[in-house]
């Protein structure tokens, strides 16, 4: 079953320095029919305004996924981690124990566009932990590229989570197939663009819960940038 929710009916926060849509609750978003999918706890589509960002702040047992749109997303954390995280590339921050971090916006005039994404764990305090890698454009382009996965890979981050990620890039008559779990979930979530998902046409901002699915296409897209998401059940 693929059950679809269009992007405006996310929950919606806009503080001014960032706009923010949550496709679970999240802050002072609750919608108790939709806490999450799986062990994907948070996906919001942050904005962040030229010069501003979050300020220090902590976290605990949960694995964080930044994946950058646009603009340059700067971090530092308290395991000595100071990064710039330009578009392409996707960073893991394992919470583990606890950890502390911070996350700007410093060019002028451009806004920063990612996604931030937090996945349960399958093990609480483990010792905090940091990765980044770039994807370049033709590894997803045409196909699902493995971007996180608990075995990791050559463009992908180790998660400590039953949990794979894919990142793709369609166009035309590009299509991909993905074998899934029946008894698992996914997560499809389109990026930008357009493209049908398992024969739901489906736009920027939309996303597809899937539950007892063997498989997953993906066609007939248009300038269509996807993240596809393998969960525990």
């Amino acid at each position: 079953m693929l059950t679809l929710r269009k992007s405006g009916e996310r929950g919606f926060a806009d503080h001014g320095w960032l706009k923010s849509f949550h496709s679970f609750s999240f802050a002072d978003y609750f919608d108790p029919q939709h806490m999450g999918w799986g062990n994907l706890r948070v996906l919001n589509e942050d904005r962040i305004a030229p010069g501003t960002g979050f300020g220090t702040h902590g976290h605990r047992d949960m694995e964080i996924i930044s994946y950058v749109l646009s603009g340059n997303l700067a971090h530092q954390d308290s395991m000595g981690n100071v990064k710039g995280i330009p578009p392409g590339d996707i960073q893991r921050m394992s919470a583990g124990s606890g950890v502390r971090h911070s996350e700007f916006n410093h060019a002028r005039g451009e806004q920063t566009h990612f996604l931030q994404i937090w996945i349960e764990p399958n093990r609480r305090g483990i010792t905090p932990g940091y990765e980044q890698k770039t994807v370049p454009p033709d590894v997803k382009r045409g196909r699902l590229a493995l971007v996180a996965a608990p075995e990791g890979g050559e463009h992908a981050v180790t998660i400590h989570a039953d949990a794979r990620l894919y990142a793709g890039l369609f166009e035309a008559n590009e299509r991909a197939t993905l074998a899934l779990d029946a008894q698992r979930k996914a997560y499809v979530f389109v990026v930008r663009g357009h493209l049908q998902a398992n024969g739901q046409a489906m736009q920027a901002g939309d996303a597809a819960l899937v539950d007892s699915e063997a498989s997953l296409t993906l066609e007939r897209a248009q300038e269509a940038e996807v993240l596809v998401f393998d969960l525990a059940p």
